[in-house]
């Protein structure tokens, strides 16, 4: 396995990178139609109406708490924002249980990475803003387990994505500097997050990114599928 000239350029002397950084949702997996019908189930479960995937898709990236408020709210940043944590309690509940039953049968991966997970032999890190209640299964359905040196969840430190914090605290985990490292991700969080740590990053164009472009995000790669990583 060896990458692309473009990464091997930037980390020369080194061949590559010498750890991964991953986020999950929108850029391994499309997880948006099942967490729209975690949602949905959700509304129709308080007498409202359904949300559909089209706008699930835009509300996803920052953890299941944000996603249920935005849904809650129809989307309004602001209101999202302010809901009482009383108004919140019981939709996550309704929310939660639905999705769990999901993760068993969940969605699957984009094109490519599959075989792009196996065919990368150096340490990856999950870094998602899911938290681990979901995440463990999903993989597990997945088959995935075993990919990874390391999971961080949304719930596993002080801050998320897009604080650099989980990036960091990987590559310390993994005994790996900054430099070192590449951060794979869709959306502004990851990117966002990358730039703070002092990591290089990859941005995959067919995710979520809250319906933006995330070129305005300026990520130092876009690639539309992960194997483009890859020497040809």
């Amino acid at each position: 396995m060896g990458w692309n000239a473009a990464l091997k350029a930037h980390f020369a002397p080194a061949a590559g990178p010498q750890l991964l950084l991953l986020d999950l949702d929108g850029t391994l997996i499309d997880s948006v139609p099942d967490l729209a019908a975690a949602v949905d189930a959700m509304l129709l479960g308080l007498q409202r109406m359904p949300a559909g995937e089209e706008k699930v898709s835009h509300w996803v990236g920052n953890g299941a708490d944000v996603l249920i408020r935005r849904a809650l709210c129809a989307g309004d940043e602001q209101a999202a924002v302010a809901l009482a944590a009383d108004d919140v309690t019981p939709a996550r509940a309704l929310f939660d249980a639905a999705y769990l039953q999901a993760l068993h049968h969940a969605t699957g991966a984009y094109p490519g990475v599959s075989e792009w997970l196996q065919r990368v032999t150096i340490p990856k890190v999950l870094i998602t803003n899911k938290p681990r209640l979901f995440t463990l299964p999903l993989l597990a359905s997945l088959g995935w387990s075993d990919y990874f040196v390391q999971i961080l969840c949304g719930d596993d430190l002080a801050e998320k994505k897009p604080s650099p914090m989980p990036l960091l605290h990987a590559c310390q985990a993994q005994n790996v500097t900054p430099q070192q490292a590449l951060m794979i991700g869709d959306s502004r969080n990851d990117i966002q997050a990358a730039k703070a740590a002092g990591i290089a990053s990859v941005a995959v164009t067919y995710g979520y990114n809250h319906g933006e472009d995330i070129a305005a995000s300026k990520p130092d790669w876009t690639v539309e599928n992960l194997l483009q990583l890859l020497a040809g």
